[in-house]
């Protein structure tokens, strides 16, 4: 089993790798890296499907996580595409890298894109068990991993609907977003999707002890969404646009889990 496992997780590495090198082609001419995200999110519906090509176990063992992971991965692909990752002006964290990087930007977004590769290869981690050992819980772990997971994909949705009519609306240029379910969470897209994760990591439970793997994923997403790439530039970047608002803001709406506002 160990050995199936690292086979399809260096499948799941190859695969992305491959992907993000043309998109990494692909920004070097129209000068957006924002291309990178799209390509991440999109990974994980083209590693399901390499997994399922070659699968050691039943359908009922992996099928609903495969639907739910295709959900979330073309959710994500569709807004980032909305949102210009592709057409659109580049990201100002990629803009501001691009500036830093100089002479060195072409070499550096080429790691960068590969690095993004092996996190989604990692990730992948949290997918893979269920293709190559059978579950032991008779359905019941399985059916609400995926029904955590699912609720995550349409609070996400719902959250990032929410933002983008808030944004749209020219009366609330330089405002903060304090409507729907941004009034009781500062990150309801984040938490969203970590709990999309989460529920993959409940999903990997019908499958202990190797299912176990799938909290490394659970873990990762967290990690980073607290603590490195998600929360605080996300919050320094308000801070700097929207000054005391924003403070206002933290003071009365819990930062992560959605809770009534104080």
């Amino acid at each position: 089993m160990i050995s199936a496992i690292a086979v399809r997780i260096a499948e799941a590495w190859l695969l992305c790798a491959v992907l993000q090198a043309i998109l990494w082609r692909i920004a070097e001419k129209t000068r957006n890296a924002g291309i990178v995200d799209v390509g991440w999110a999109q990974s994980f519906t083209a590693v399901i499907l390499v997994f399922a090509l070659q699968p050691l176990t039943s359908r009922g063992n992996w099928l609903p996580l495969a639907i739910v992971v295709i959900a979330w991965s073309t959710r994500l692909t569709c807004y980032l595409i909305a949102r210009g990752a592709v057409t659109g002006r580049e990201e100002g964290r990629y803009a501001d890298l691009r500036r830093r990087w100089a002479l060195h930007a072409s070499k550096r977004f080429f790691f960068f894109f590969q690095a993004q590769a092996a996190l989604a290869a990692v990730l992948s981690t949290a997918f893979v068990i269920p293709f190559v050992t059978p579950a032991w819980d008779g359905g019941g772990l399985r059916v609400f991993g995926a029904m955590v997971a699912a609720g995550g994909v349409a609070g996400e949705a719902f959250a990032d609907a929410q933002l983008r009519k808030f944004k749209k609306d020219p009366g609330n240029v330089g405002k903060v977003c304090d409507t729907g379910l941004w009034s009781y969470s500062r990150h309801p897209n984040y938490f969203f999707e970590w709990l999309v994760w989460l529920g993959f990591a409940i999903y990997g439970l019908a499958f202990a002890p190797a299912g176990l793997l799938a909290l490394v994923g659970q873990a990762i997403i967290f990690g980073s969404i607290w603590s490195v790439t998600g929360i605080p530039p996300t919050e320094n970047q308000a801070l700097r646009s929207k000054g005391e608002a924003y403070r206002d803001y933290q003071r009365r709406v819990s930062k992560f889990i959605p809770l009534p506002p104080r």
